[in-house]
């Protein structure tokens, strides 16, 4: 299991990396690897401006459907179009190819209110 050192956690799953006031989201290694094959990406938020915790759309594998929680208040500005095609893509690359959206965030101090990889691998393991 991948927890890369750069990025933020929820404990629900979700991953953050941001570059100014820019944020890409996906869902993490141990999240995809508990839900199986991933068979559908549903994110139909976009332009919607949402606060931390609230659900911006949901992933559906093989035998569940699971909410996608929104780790700090932003604006959703871009859904990943390959993951229309190819939802796969988050269980071969969930924090690479396989992220799931772009929002502008409102607070980028809100990250610090997220779990660093040692925290994340802590409650993971």
């Amino acid at each position: 299991m991948t927890i890369p050192e750069n990025l933020r956690y929820t404990k629900d799953h979700e991953w953050i990396s941001i570059e100014g006031n820019i944020a890409t989201i996906g869902i993490t290694d141990f999240a995809q690897s508990e839900l199986g094959d991933i068979v559908y990406v549903d994110i139909s938020t976009v332009g919607k401006a949402l606060g931390a915790d609230e659900v911006f759309g949901t992933v559906e594998a093989v035998k569940t459907v699971s909410d996608l929680f929104l780790p700090v208040s932003g604006t959703i500005n871009e859904v990943n179009p390959a993951l229309d095609a190819n939802p796969e893509l988050v269980n071969n690359d969930p924090y690479g190819d396989g992220w799931m959206i772009k929002i502008t965030v409102d607070n980028p101090a809100d990250l610090s209110a997220l779990m660093d990889a040692a925290a994340y691998t802590a409650l993971v393991a």
